[in-house]
């Protein structure tokens, strides 16, 4: 049981300290990932973005994904194969389903980003966080698009997952870090003491927070860099 989302990130952030990460970036999934991911990356000094899925309905079932849309340049989609070929989907349409989710992608995008840039994670180690994986469908879509993007490793860090979904996931990732893997899981809620459901306004002000400070730790690195610097000169 965790007392909220923030203390959730904190000792997640006290597992993943442990591994030795090279150059680890951390990406949420919003909303509920979100002051998870910030805690985890103040503890690892890390860099923190989001990563913007959006479900592609099936025709006429909206709740059955055919495809999921995640946000990047350009946006990668990732397909339910199984599902494309039950509703014996051609190429033709699922371009005009993915087109019909491609606006609130965008929206989603602009209204948590704004005008910030999305981190390059070509090369660098992403830990991928969520406040939880009931069935982990969000973040298989989300492991199998960064794939295309070249990072080093990709790590899942979740506070709570049945043992199952877990194991899926181990499948996809290169890592897994679960710190909660009850047997009986029941919704993800009954697994914290406070998950009220978070706004727009809350996830940007945590990514303008984790921003600030990350940028206040470079530039306290590179102060004492500088006088490291100094110092070796003068001897």
């Amino acid at each position: 049981m965790f007392r909220d989302r923030k203390e959730a990130g904190e000792r997640l952030g006290i597992e993943l300290a442990e591994l030795d990460l090279y150059q680890p970036i951390v990406l949420a999934l919003p909303r509920g990932g979100v002051p998870v991911a910030a805690e985890v990356a103040k503890a690892l000094g890390a860099p923190l973005d989001l990563l913007i899925v959006r479900k592609v309905g099936a025709p006429g079932n909206p709740e059955l994904a055919v495809a999921a849309v995640v946000e990047g340049n350009p946006p990668d989609v990732v397909l339910n194969r199984e599902i494309v070929e039950a509703y014996s989907l051609d190429d033709a349409d699922l371009a005009a389903l993915v087109a019909l989710e491609r606006p609130e992608l965008e929206r989603r995008r602009i209204t948590y980003k704004g005008n910030r840039k999305s981190l390059s994670v070509a090369g660098k180690t992403v830990i991928l966080v969520d406040d939880g994986a009931a069935t982990g469908t969000t973040m298989k879509v989300a492991i199998r698009a960064l794939r295309h993007r070249a990072p080093m490793e990709i790590v899942v860090a979740v506070p709570v997952s049945p043992p199952d979904t877990v194991a899926e996931l181990a499948h996809e990732a290169d890592r897994v870090v679960c710190l909660s893997q009850p047997g009986r899981f029941r919704a993800l809620g009954y697994h914290y003491l406070r998950f009220p459901q978070l706004s727009d306004g809350e996830v940007i002000a945590a990514m303008d927070e984790a921003a600030q400070l990350h940028k206040i730790r470079r530039r306290d690195v590179a102060g004492d860099g500088s006088t490291a610097e100094k110092n070796r000169r003068s001897h």
